[in-house]
Parts: structure tokens; C-alpha cells; sequence
């Protein structure tokens, strides 16, 4: 397939497919002399788990550094307990910036209520 026909089958753009060449992600299986990229089945379902991967939430650049696992063994073991891994760190980081955000939100309230009671003692004295 050339890349307009690959990036239809993938159901990406054209300028995806060369982004994710870029970034290696996605190499085409030959280039024809005149330049033209040609793609199979192979790099098709290679394009696929990029899609799923994205799905589960990895950035591009994690992407790159589990991409291989899955086309390198073929039970997928390898990969996936890169992905668990990688999932984990998000969800450890998300539960901390919660925290955080608890934390803050806390802080907000507590300095809310205090500039009522300034502005409530200032409206007294005023009157």
C-alpha cells in the first residue's frame, strides 16, 4: 500500500503516519526509488496498537518504548507488563496532584472564610 491507502486502512491522516515515522514509531517496509512509501499488513497492525495504546492513555513517547515489545514477542506478555507498569505511574501521579488539589482546595476554603470575617468586621466598623 502506498501511504494515502495506508492512512485510509489505518483510518489516520496522511500526516500521521509521516509523524509517527518521524518520532519512530512507524517505518514503512520499503521505499521505492522516486521516494513513494510502501506499507503491508504488518505495519498496518503495528499502526492499530498504536491506536489502542493511545487509547489507554500512553503518550506517543511511551509508546516508543513498548511499541517493539509487542511485534518482538509474540504472546505480548512483555509489552503488557510494560504497559501495567506505566499505567501504575499514572495512576500514582494522578492520585498525588488529587491530593494536592485537596490539599489547595482546603487552603482556598480556609482563606475564603477568613476574608469574610475581615470583611464582615470591616462592614461593622463602617457602620
Amino acid at each position: 500500500m502506498r501511504i494515502g491507502e495506508f492512512a485510509a486502512a489505518a483510518s489516520v491522516t496522511t500526516r500521521t503516519v509521516r509523524h509517527y515515522e518521524q518520532l519512530g514509531l512507524l517505518q514503512p517496509s520499503e521505499r521505492s526509488a522516486s521516494g513513494y512509501r510502501y506499507y503491508t499488513d504488518r505495519e498496518l497492525a503495528r499502526m492499530k496498537k498504536i491506536g489502542q495504546l493511545q487509547a489507554l492513555g500512553l503518550t506517543l513517547e511511551e509508546i516508543a518504548t513498548v511499541i517493539d515489545l509487542y511485534f518482538d514477542d509474540p504472546t505480548g506478555v512483555q509489552g503488557k507488563r510494560k504497559v501495567l507498569g506505566i499505567l501504575e505511574g499514572h495512576l500514582r501521579e494522578t492520585r498525588r496532584r488529587r491530593s494536592d488539589l485537596e490539599r489547595f482546595e482546603n487552603e482556598l476554603v480556609k482563606s475564603i472564610e477568613k476574608v469574610r470575617r475581615l470583611l464582615a468586621e470591616a462592614e461593622r466598623a463602617a457602620e
